[in-house]
């Protein structure tokens, strides 16, 4: 039996929309120059996201925000890289990179389409404050924006998944999350959500292209979100 077409589609954020990769390997080469591997630095930078969230979700962080988990990190890659004569208001600035991150660039063709038939918001776990600078200055054109904050539990927490069909009082079914992680789209499965895959191979950096096979157990898989917009009917 065909799904009924959703009426919610809520956007992972972090390498589905926007480039995370490009964006943090540009300003980290803008702020520290040729004596690091910016590339190299970005990836350590996102590669200790997970272990830090897992901190605050087994109890040993409080609650925190993953613009203070990303500073922690940062202060972490910086004593790994060997940089050691940034000042505070260099730090400050470059943890906003995450703020000023640019989207893909189907992305906000895409969502605008999107749009116009669906609800369409954010499922990141982002906090509230980074999600609105990046949409400001990507030009994201949400109707909402929903975060781990909202629900003070990080994905894949089922508080998160559900927490979308609470806000808009709707059934899970009715609501599609739409990612670029397998794990994030079977977790909201998991949950009753309908899931769409979108292919976005250079998240890590175009040397480093990853797996983009369909999974038949999503309810859609698009190259990019024109593609999910033609899909869709939008």
């Amino acid at each position: 039996m065909k799904p009924l077409a959703p009426r919610v589609l809520a956007f992972d954020v972090f390498g589905t929309v926007v480039d995370w990769h490009g964006g943090i390997r540009r300003e980290v080469a803008q702020a520290l120059g040729p004596r690091v591997d910016a590339g190299a630095f970005a990836l350590a930078w996102r590669a200790g996201y997970q272990p830090a969230m897992r901190r605050v979700m087994s109890g040993e962080l409080g609650w925190t925000l993953i613009d203070d988990l990303h500073r922690m990190i940062l202060e972490q890659v910086l004593e790994q890289f060997g940089v050691h004569d940034l000042g505070e208001a260099e730090k400050l600035y470059l943890n906003k990179a995450w703020h000023r991150l640019d989207p893909w660039p189907d992305a906000v063709r895409g969502l605008a389409r999107l749009k116009q038939r669906y609800l369409i918001c954010t499922l990141s776990n982002g906090n509230i404050g980074l999600l609105t600078h990046m949409a400001k200055h990507g030009g994201l054109p949400w109707d909402c924006i929903l975060s781990a904050e909202v629900f003070k539990a990080y994905k894949p927490d089922p508080a998160t998944y559900l927490g979308v069909a609470r806000v808009f009082d709707v059934a899970p079914t009715a609501v599609m999350l739409v990612a670029a992680h397998q794990d994030d789209l079977a977790a909201a499965r998991a949950c009753g959500l309908q899931t769409a895959y979108v292919e976005r191979a250079a998240e890590f950096g175009a040397d480093r292209l990853k797996d983009v096979s369909p999974d038949p157990a999503n309810t859609l898989h698009a190259r990019d979100f024109l593609d999910l917009a033609d899909q869709l009917a939008a």
